[in-house]
């Protein structure tokens, strides 16, 4: 998984995000800006892409996204609740419809008791409320392979989130033909008919 994959995506992701007409921010933190840099290396992505916020630091994760303090200390950077907070916040603070977070050990150090060189922590947020955490150990296969596989991941997880409304509103818009009251009623007002002509022969 490398460049090409993470260009294939990336154009099969705005391509969706343009025909359902939704707009992207990405938060990073281990990946650096990978994630916006693979979107907007294809042309014409200003029409989805918003911004992207490069937070490295706690500082930047409170400052720029609004991850609570409370959280950084309780959890650690490297976590699932940080990584929602990331989403949710860039989400919030861009407006846009969809938001992807990272933040992970990239390596080769950084790597505490419980949390090696090669996790990734991934949060997806969408405006509907839908929130997606997955958490990657991918090893200690390099710095620059785990950065590569994260951004690959979090494209797919976009992609996911962006096709999930698709899917809700085909049942809305189903039910209405499935159900169909007016022909289930129409048999009954000729029913009816029927029945009133025959109380004044009786």
């Amino acid at each position: 998984m490398g460049g090409s994959d993470a260009r294939a995506l990336s154009r099969s992701l705005l391509d969706l995000c343009r025909m359902r007409k939704l707009t992207i921010a990405t938060a990073e933190s281990c990946t650096g800006g990978l994630v916006a840099g693979a979107l907007t290396d294809i042309p014409g992505s200003s029409d989805v892409i918003d911004r992207g916020f490069v937070t490295y630091s706690n500082d930047a994760k409170r400052a720029m996204l609004g991850v609570e303090a409370g959280t950084l200390t309780n959890f650690g950077a490297v976590s699932k609740e940080t990584a929602t907070a990331m989403a949710v916040g860039a989400l919030e603070r861009a407006g846009v419809d969809l938001a992807v977070a990272i933040t992970g050990i990239a390596g080769p150090g950084g790597a505490t008791p419980g949390k090696p060189v090669g996790l990734v922590h991934f949060a997806v947020a969408a405006r509907d409320g839908r929130i997606v955490h997955r958490e990657h150990r991918f090893g200690a296969i390099g710095r620059t392979a785990v950065r590569q596989r994260s951004v690959v991941e979090a494209l797919r997880m976009l992609m996911d989130l962006a096709r999930g409304p698709q899917a809700a509103t085909k049942p809305r818009r189903e039910a209405p033909s499935r159900l169909r009251p007016r022909v289930t009623r129409s048999p009954r007002r000729h029913a009816v008919k029927r029945r009133t002509p025959r109380s004044p022969r009786g």
